[in-house]
Order: structure tokens, then sequence, then C-alpha cells
């Protein structure tokens, strides 16, 4: 992450940002891993999203596996989504496996979407 993302935002800047958050956590969830019919938000594949004063997103996000064969194209269409918000100015996006990726991190959404409603993941956390 890039020094500026890594300022201190007060409580107002929280208040003028949280709309821009939930804007561009929208925007994630409109891009799709090609193999799996359930969007990287609620797949688990975002780490951490933070919005600088400068309205400059930084996206840490994994794939489910390292050697994902769609992920060039995941991460130009993440790219692409972020950056199309109105009020971002830029997207930075850092790649990164670690911790590895598991079905622990899927959203409710994501877990009855894929009909794993009823497989218990607790024990992975």
């Amino acid at each position: 992450m890039s020094e500026d993302n890594k300022e201190i935002l007060t409580a107002e800047d929280v208040k003028e940002l949280a709309p821009l958050y939930d804007q561009v956590v929208l925007a994630l969830k409109q891009v799709y891993d090609p193999e799996i019919p359930v969007n990287i938000y609620d797949l688990g594949l975002i780490y951490e999203l933070n919005i600088n004063k400068k309205r400059e997103a930084s996206v840490t996000m994994t794939f489910t596996a390292p050697n994902c064969p769609m992920a060039d194209y995941v991460l130009s269409e993440t790219h692409r989504a972020v950056e199309d918000v109105p009020g971002i100015t830029k997207c930075t996006l850092e790649l990164t496996f670690d911790p590895p990726w598991d079905m622990s991190m899927l959203s409710e959404e994501a877990r009855l979407e894929l009909g794993l409603d009823d497989i218990d993941t607790s024990y992975r956390k």
C-alpha cells in the first residue's frame, strides 16, 4: 500500500468517504470470475479496501487459487470497475496469497448461490 493510503482519517473524513466506499463495494460486486457464478466481493477475494482523502482507492485481493487462469481478466475488470466509480481518482491493486483463500471467506450470499449453505466452515477460522 502506498504511503498516501496510510494517512489517518478523521471521523469527518470517514463520514464523507463512507458513501464512496459503499459505491466501490457495489462496483466490486459487479466483477465476476468467469469460472464461478459469484462476484469477487462475496467470494471473499477482497481482503482490504481503503480510500484516502485524495479519493484514491487501494484494493488488496486474492484468488481462489494462485494459478487462476482468469487472473489477468479479473484484475483488469476489478481495476476498471473501481476507477469507473464517480469520485474515485485512482485505483491501485495489490495481489496477495497470504492468507490463502478458503471457503470460510465466502459471504452468506455466496454460500447460498453455490449451494454450500449447509457446509460448516467455522472450524477453519
